[in-house]
């Protein structure tokens, strides 16, 4: 029988780039006070819910993100470098719109096809996918049959996410429009290399209002 192990990925809370729908890949952003209550309510959550251990990406915004999980738990939090967000070239600290008002005709490609014709001077998107995929795997082979909180990026597990399932890269953007700050997605990997999506973008905490 494959032992499993459940990974709970959330993306990092909010930075004052996302809050203006700008692009932050390898930028180190820090988060707004709208992203640190983000992460509080993901400690919160992560006290309830008493995942097994915890890895962020080594970007400050993901490491101030899963600190109050990590301090709710009493954990050190393990650094993947392969969990980093894409590098988004010439896009970086702009919008898309910006992008496309001086290039209309490379925005457009891009939206038709993201992998195919990504932003001059970006990471490559097939190489993004494949290095998530293969953080993914080895947090997973670190704690067979556990639960596993992994604080990353949108653009990186959107990618990461296709690629385990089967889903074509170019489609993350129309799959996977948005993966929301400090929600859950539940992910499980088996250790024969497949893999499932169990849920998608769960608040940790239910509208209070």
């Amino acid at each position: 029988m494959s032992v499993s192990t459940t990974l709970l990925l959330a993306r990092h809370g909010q930075t004052i780039w996302h809050a203006e729908n700008r692009y932050a890949g390898v930028s180190d952003i820090g988060l707004t006070d709208e992203g640190r209550a983000e992460a509080e309510a993901l400690g919160r959550w992560a006290a309830v819910h008493r995942p097994d251990a915890i890895w962020t990406s080594p970007l400050s915004r993901a490491i101030a993100t899963a600190d109050p999980a990590c301090r709710a738990l009493g954990v050190s939090p393990h650094r993947e470098p392969g969990l980093r967000e894409c590098d988004f070239g010439v896009v970086e600290g702009r919008t898309l719109a910006e992008f496309a008002a001086e290039v209309p005709d490379a925005a457009e490609a891009f939206r038709a096809d993201p992998v195919a014709y990504p932003f001059p001077g970006a990471e490559d998107p097939a190489a993004a996918a494949a290095r998530g995929t293969q953080a993914l795997r080895r947090i997973a082979a670190a704690h067979p049959g556990e639960r596993v909180l992994v604080v990353a990026h949108n653009t990186l597990l959107r990618l990461t996410l296709c690629a385990l399932l089967s889903i074509p890269l170019g489609e993350y953007r129309r799959v996977f429009p948005r993966l929301r700050n400090a929600a859950i997605t539940e992910l499980r990997l088996d250790k024969d290399g497949s893999a499932a999506l169990l849920s998608l973008n769960v608040p940790c905490e239910q509208d209070r209002s």
